[in-house]
């Protein structure tokens, strides 16, 4: 089976609404590209012992986790460190992040036309974002080669350690999974067939529900609205799975809704 998927986003800025978070629909979408779904998420502030105890809960769940902000060198930052707490291990600068951090800061002395000097002290500085628990492997950076790292954790599980920053984060998560992941990638084989039902309650629907997922190897779907635009109070009834099973789940569905006395609007497939 492919592995659990899961996500946390660190950092104050998202708690306290100066920043609208945008990594959760992103990757919910590059999850879906491949045919993969998102488990659970959560938002952590820059609080250490939080984000240790987090850390510590997703090295220990087996998931595949991606981990977002909090990678930099500033003294908001604390997610590498947190990471190292969590697994027991000391921090050590990577050799290959040392690497890549001096090329990106030969390639910005060199835009800049200035002599690249590597004992300046904020070049010095500029290691520290190298720095990762000792047996981390380095996730590659396309956008300004500085890199991400990655840190297994127990039954097969790991977590990936990505910027805040969009732009870096979503190319680097995206080769995290055409990489690590290719082989659980489920495109075209995995689907989702849903009906607009007015008139009727979830309640009144729920045994018909259930008994699909008895005989079937598919799991029902219910999504409520009240105030849609276009179809008012409604719920979204559906089923997903693999292809195969869905559609004589469907067909289960869409017969049983017969005998409710229900409006059916129209079908949607994803």
């Amino acid at each position: 089976m492919a592995p659990s998927f899961g996500l946390i986003i660190i950092g104050d800025e998202i708690l306290s609404g100066r920043r609208a978070d945008k990594h959760l629909p992103k990757v919910i979408e590059l999850l879906q590209a491949r045919g993969l779904s998102l488990a659970w998420a959560l938002c952590v502030g820059d609080e250490r012992s939080r984000i240790t105890a987090t850390l510590r809960d997703a090295f220990a769940s087996g998931d595949v986790v991606f981990s977002c902000g909090g990678i930099g060198a500033t003294p908001d930052d604390h997610t590498r460190q947190c990471a190292a707490a969590a697994l027991g291990r000391h921090l050590v600068l990577h050799p290959a992040a040392q690497v890549l951090i001096e090329q990106r800061m030969r390639d910005m002395a060199k835009e800049k036309g200035e002599a690249f000097d590597l004992e300046r002290p904020d070049n010095v500085h500029r290691f520290n974002m190298g720095v990762f628990p000792e047996g981390a492997r380095i996730i590659e950076n396309p956008y300004n080669k500085i890199p991400g790292f990655t840190c297994d954790g127990a039954a097969g599980g790991a977590v990936h350690f990505v910027p805040g920053f969009p732009v870096m984060a979503w190319p680097m998560i995206e080769g995290v999974l055409d990489t690590d992941y290719k082989a659980w990638h489920r495109v075209n084989t995995w689907q989702e067939r849903s009906l607009i039902v007015m008139g009727s309650m979830e309640a009144t629907l729920t045994p018909l529900m259930e008994q699909i997922e008895r005989e079937h190897a598919v799991k029902v779907f219910s999504l409520p609205s009240v105030d849609h635009p276009q179809y008012g109070r409604h719920i979204e009834l559906g089923v997903k799975g693999q292809p195969a099973a869905v559609g004589p789940a469907f067909e289960q569905l869409r017969l049983g809704l017969q005998g409710f006395g229900a409006e059916i609007g129209p079908e949607l497939v994803r």
